[in-house]
């Protein structure tokens, strides 16, 4: 039977399986009842995948709506069908500069870091999984049918050359959600006249959470049995919400809290904000769930199940 199983797994998924398959072998390997992610990658990228099992999941969206690092493998002078090194090429062009001329090249990619930093707006591409009538926009794709998209406007907080060697380069950049990196490797290869598509993405970050507390999934499956995977690979439920200031609260606020009443608590400053509440010392295995702090009064948002409340860390 699936076990009371709560917490993260910082997965580093790899490339050529789809997240949702990620996320399958990530709950069968600690027997848990519910799985999540807080954001899909396609088979080809690889990289951070946060996996959310039991109480988690009700902070997947959360994340969903964090921003996001990757790093970007771009290949200049080949446009293809879907934007990335999975489809075919459709176009070779040359850029509409001599890209053997060092200063002129350095030039042309720092204008692009000006010209694409900032609020830019996007064309969703054809190869995705929004849905126009109940059926994702790849399906129309792969049927031959390009329809009309609207762009969406999405926000580029940074952007970094990290290896450039023509006609490959690696950039760093750290977006909002929606922001479809694809789409971007392929405008910037507009602005550069050279055409563009992307043969490698890697996420690095989502939200506060970095590769740096990763684990393979090569791990995960070779230690399924084992006892201490919990401990080592699982963190705990509030590890999701740690960009959050916190709160700890008497028993007798924590019990109304659950109750789902409003709580007059008094607390340093007087902006309203989301908080991560505690029963008592600010401890993972004392985690309530968040609240919203407005004018001197907790609003419970999401509170986890309380049979799980004590045991969040075993």
């Amino acid at each position: 039977m699936p076990q009371g199983i709560h917490g993260v797994v910082l997965l580093d998924k790899p490339e050529g399986i789809s997240s949702q398959t990620a996320v399958t072998i990530v709950k069968r390997a600690f027997d848990a009842e519910k799985a999540g992610h807080t954001g899909t990658l396609d088979p080809m990228a690889t990289g951070l995948l946060p996996v959310c099992l039991g109480e988690a999941t009700k902070y997947s969206q959360d994340l969903l709506d964090a921003d996001k690092t990757y790093l970007a493998t771009i290949k200049f002078g080949e446009k293809t069908t879907t934007g990335d090194a999975e489809g075919e090429v459709v176009e070779v062009r040359v850029a509409n500069f001599d890209v053997t001329d060092e200063i002129q090249l350095q030039e042309k990619l720092a204008e692009v870091l000006l010209k694409f930093t900032g609020e830019i707006a996007q064309v969703p591409p054809m190869y995705s999984a929004l849905k126009r009538d109940g059926k994702p926009l790849y399906e129309y794709a792969r049927a031959g049918e390009t329809l009309e998209r609207e762009a969406r406007h999405v926000t580029i907080h940074s952007l970094k050359w990290i290896k450039v060697e023509w006609p490959v380069a690696q950039l760093e950049v750290n977006c909002s959600k929606g922001t479809y990196v694809r789409t971007l490797a392929e405008d910037i290869g507009e602005y550069l006249g050279a055409g563009a598509h992307l043969i490698g993405l890697r996420r690095e970050k989502v939200g506060h959470l970095s590769l740096g507390h990763g684990v393979t999934l090569e791990n995960v499956k070779a230690n399924s049995r084992e006892e201490n995977m919990k401990s080592e690979y699982l963190l705990p439920v509030d590890a999701l919400v740690q960009d959050l200031n916190s709160l700890g609260l008497s028993d007798e606020e924590a019990n109304r809290l659950r109750l789902g009443q409003r709580v007059p608590v008094s607390k340093a400053g007087s902006e309203e904000e989301l908080m991560r509440i505690y029963r008592g010392a600010i401890e993972s295995s004392n985690f309530m769930g968040t609240a919203d702090w407005r004018k001197g009064v907790l609003h419970p948002r999401r509170l986890i199940a309380q049979v799980v409340v004590t045991n969040l860390t075993n």
